[in-house]
This record gives structure tokens, C-alpha cells and sequence, in this order.
């Protein structure tokens, strides 16, 4: 999927949502462990109920490799259904790999190529050649850490170098490297407040926006600072959807915090 495509969606559909499938076997409802595979049971009934409120998905890979070979036939059939049954939605591997070399391709091939994702997430620590590989791939996207929202973002992310932070100098480097058309980042909820040094970085990228919901972060405050002129945002919700029930109507339970996301995006879009 390309950008302009990813942007038509999300004017089509009113919706700049991204949905987590982070799958807990102690979360789920208790019903779907009598199912033979629980794990995708559950993302099927997610998507179903959703799919016309968001433009994306995100599985995190560490909640389907904990459960070893049944954990990622999972992951397999929960994008192949994705890619057959809702072929507009946009799909991140939220796997945040990074490694040097044949390494990263390796990575790149199993999510671009077996499993089809149209896009991945990566750590920029290595650099350039940790990079590069996944930017290789044609019509895929590598979505690169630049500003998280965890608490230990501090502990590297905002430290100064010569004078500039370091997210800072990771975003502009970035812009150097070949293929980097095919660069989104991630920029955590929490911090709405950089949004703007970041658009003045990145003024084009689509930014991938974790942390609304359950983590603290302001939808209003994200796209006051964040939106560009394309949109620009996917706004990544994931527990505060897929756990809003433990009943039998957990789908419908999720379907409705989509909506009242995709209704506020609505609003936001109209202005």
C-alpha cells in the first residue's frame, strides 16, 4: 500500500485508527480458550467488528512469539485473513528489529515477504546499514523509532549531543539514507509537545502515534501539533479497544471505543 493510498483510506473512512492485536491468553475472554486456536479466534472476532472504523493493524509480534510455533500460526493466519478479507487495511509487524547487514534482511524478508506485512518497525540504534535493508524492499514501508512514549525515552532519546537531541539528529540523518521515501516513525502520544521540532524535521512522513488511551496521551494534543496537510497520523490504540470486554460480546464492546475514536478523528477531519 503507498502513502496515497493509505491516505484515501483514511479520507474514505473519516478514521486515522490504528488497532493493536496485542494478545494475551489471561486477557482474553475465557469462552475462546475451548476454540483451537484462541489467539486468532480472537483477532477475527476483533477485526470483524472494526475493520470499518480503523485504516490499520498492528500486531505486536512479542505477544505471538511468546507462544512459540502456536503463537506465530497466529500471526500468519491473523495477516493472511487481513490481507484476503480486508485487503485496504494498512498492516505494521510491530516487531522493532534492527540489525546489521544480511541480518536485517533476513528480518525484512520474513515479514515483507513470507508473511506480507506492508510495513515494519525497527530500532535506529545500529544506523544506516540496520536500516537500509528493510528500506530496500520495494512498496513496503520501515517505521523507525524516532520519540516513544515510554519513561525511559528520556534516558537516551531527548539526551544532547553538540548541542541537538539525539531523536533530533536520528530524524534528519534518516532523511539521508537510500529509499528513505519509505520512512514512517514512531512518535509516542505522550509526547505531543515535540510534534512540532518533529514536523519541522519530518514535515511530510506519516507518524505512527501509540500512547492515546491507556498510556495518557491526547488525541487533540497529537493532531494540533502532528497532522500535516496528508493527514500524516495513524493513531495506535490497543488495550483501551480489544480488552474493553471479558465477555461474549467483546467484539462489539471494542467496536464501540472505535467508534467513539473514529467519531473524534471525524470531528478533527471536518475543521
Amino acid at each position: 500500500m503507498t502513502t496515497q493510498q493509505l491516505t484515501e483510506q483514511i479520507k474514505k473512512k473519516k478514521s486515522f485508527l490504528c488497532i493493536g492485536l496485542d494478545v494475551d491468553l489471561n486477557k482474553i475472554p475465557k469462552h475462546l480458550l475451548k476454540e483451537e486456536d484462541p489467539i486468532f479466534a480472537f483477532n477475527k472476532a476483533i477485526i470483524d467488528a472494526t475493520h470499518h472504523l480503523c485504516v490499520a493493524y498492528k500486531p505486536n509480534t512479542a505477544f505471538y512469539e511468546a507462544y512459540g510455533l502456536k503463537g506465530w500460526k497466529a500471526l500468519e493466519k491473523t495477516i493472511m485473513y487481513l490481507n484476503v478479507k480486508h485487503p485496504e487495511q494498512f498492516t505494521i509487524a510491530d516487531a522493532k528489529r534492527g540489525d546489521i547487514g544480511n541480518t536485517s534482511t533476513m528480518y525484512a524478508k520474513a515479514f515483507f515477504e513470507d508473511l506480507n506485512f506492508d510495513s515494519v518497525t525497527v530500532a535506529p540504534y545500529m544506523g544506516k546499514d540496520s536500516i537500509e535493508p528493510f528500506l530496500a524492499f520495494e512498496d513496503k514501508h520501515t517505521i523507525m523509532l524516532a520519540l516513544t512514549s515510554n519513561q525511559g525515552a528520556f534516558d537516551f532519546q531527548t539526551k544532547k549531543a553538540e548541542d541537538k537531541e539525539l531523536y533530533k539528529q536520528v530524524l534528519e540523518t534518516s532523511k539521508s539514507w537510500t529509499n528513505s521515501e519509505n520512512l514512517m516513525y514512531v512518535v509516542g502520544a505522550t509526547k505531543a509537545e515535540y510534534l512540532a521540532d518533529i514536523r519541522s524535521i519530518v514535515p511530510d512522513s506519516f507518524l505512527l502515534v501509540p500512547g492515546v488511551g491507556a498510556q495518557g496521551g491526547n488525541l487533540q494534543d497529537v493532531c494540533k501539533y502532528g497532522m500535516n496537510d496528508s493527514i500524516g497520523l495513524l493513531i495506535n490504540s490497543s488495550r483501551g479497544i480489544i480488552y474493553a470486554s471479558e465477555n461474549e460480546y467483546f467484539a462489539e464492546a471494542a467496536a464501540e471505543k472505535a467508534r467513539d475514536l473514529q467519531a473524534q478523528m471525524e470531528a478533527i477531519l471536518s475543521k
